[in-house]
């Protein structure tokens, strides 16, 4: 074993969740997916296509008929300076593969790779696996737990020695948002330096304003996060990410996409050739399904979560000791604890006594902490307050 790969530690995530494993009087909130389960008309679209017998390879970069609804939804959502066309876009198994594919691509061994945490560890592990040198720029908790981007830092960290830069917004796990400003402050920047933009932007529809588009309305089925999709030319270095995992409820599905110059089409078809050949036919279909209900179906999806977050953020601050901000966006509740500096064991802790499961910090790396990930993503508010209640316990022991 690679002595890289051995050092590699393991999810922390992962590790609370197995503490609890087959106890069924958890609340469970440390993942990151909702605890609804994907749509009927998504499902059904998987199964005729089995039925159909479609259990055979695909085309590397995804069929066309799905490329061509992923660029439609793209120019629908964003307005490009150059339309987006079904020839940028590639069909992979996941976001997390669209990611590796990504720094696949890109980085060599002995690259400097910048990446803005905290963050899912993933996007930090990716280019480390492939030998990359990995700097860290932190974003800043503020006062009532309001993260920020320190924009002269992360300029002043990208320099024409980096290779990639690696930025997801909204955040996962403390649900800061990029503005437009900052993301053409970093664009231009990194036009300057040549370096690589990739972004993951798998939870931009789940965008929280302040002044939330009429329900129903054409705004409204439009709504997500500023994108650097938004802004860059066709052949600007830029690579941005899609799943289907959160805003279609996919997340056992395994489907996503990516977005890149046209002229690195041929070597991503190569790699996903390399690594998974292929999407599965069906669950290219199921996705299909999805991208036809979008426009209904995701402006509900948001509604619902605006109200979880809500539901969830009103309860935290109103308990002693407990500091969280209204995050814009993703569907995670980012909260330290005062007096609780160790937040493995504190998430140890709450599966073990009191039934509560929530993710700790730490696995998003040092910059996170201290803190706690609570995921709100749940058809049931009522089902977050009672975690609330449990954590409050807790709290009065």
């Amino acid at each position: 074993m690679r002595a890289l790969i051995a050092d590699l530690p393991a999810s922390r995530i992962r590790e609370v969740a197995d503490a609890g494993l087959g106890r069924s009087d958890v609340l469970a909130f440390w993942f990151g997916e909702s605890d609804e389960i994907t749509p009927v008309p998504v499902r059904d679209a998987a199964v005729t296509s089995i039925e159909a017998g479609e259990t055979f390879y695909s085309p590397n970069l995804g069929l066309p008929e799905l490329r061509s609804a992923l660029a439609a939804q793209v120019s629908r959502l964003h307005a490009p300076p150059v339309p987006i066309g079904p020839e940028r876009i590639a069909v992979t198994s996941s976001g997390v593969s669209a990611l590796m594919l990504a720094q696949q691509a890109l980085v060599e061994a002995g690259d400097e790779v910048v990446v803005v945490v905290p963050v899912w560890p993933n996007l930090a592990a990716q280019p480390a696996i492939l030998g990359a040198r990995v700097r860290r720029v932190s974003l800043r908790a503020g006062a009532g737990g309001v993260w920020s981007l320190d924009l002269d830092a992360l300029l002043a960290a990208v320099t024409p020695a980096t290779r990639v830069l690696i930025v997801n917004a909204p955040n996962n796990p403390t649900g800061w948002t990029m503005s437009r400003a900052e993301q053409q402050a970093l664009l231009a920047h990194c036009r300057r330096t040549g370096t690589w933009i990739v972004a993951d932007e798998v939870y931009e529809r789940l965008h929280y304003p302040q002044d939330p588009p009429p329900a129903g309305s054409a705004e409204a089925a439009r709504l997500c996060a500023p994108s650097f999709l938004d802004i860059a030319a066709p052949d600007d270095r830029l690579i941005v990410i899609h799943s289907f995992s959160k805003s279609f409820l996919m997340t056992g599905w395994r489907l996503g996409s990516l977005i890149v110059p046209e002229a690195l089409m041929p070597h991503i078809a190569k790699l996903i050739e390399f690594n998974t050949s292929c999407a599965p036919v069906f669950v290219q279909r199921a996705g299909l399904a999805a991208l036809a209900a979008a426009p209904e179906a995701v402006p509900a999806l948001q509604a619902r979560l605006r109200l979880c977050r809500d539901t969830l953020v009103d309860a935290l601050q109103a308990l002693p000791r407990v500091e969280v901000a209204r995050p814009d966006g993703a569907m995670y509740a980012f909260l330290r604890i005062e007096g609780e500096p160790d937040s493995l064991a504190l998430a140890r802790r709450l599966v073990a006594e009191h039934g509560l499961g929530l993710a700790p910090g730490s696995a998003f790396g040092p910059e996170g902490e201290g803190w706690l990930r609570w995921c709100f993503a749940s058809r049931q508010p009522q089902r977050l307050l009672a975690g609330v209640d449990r954590l409050a316990r807790a709290l009065a022991l």
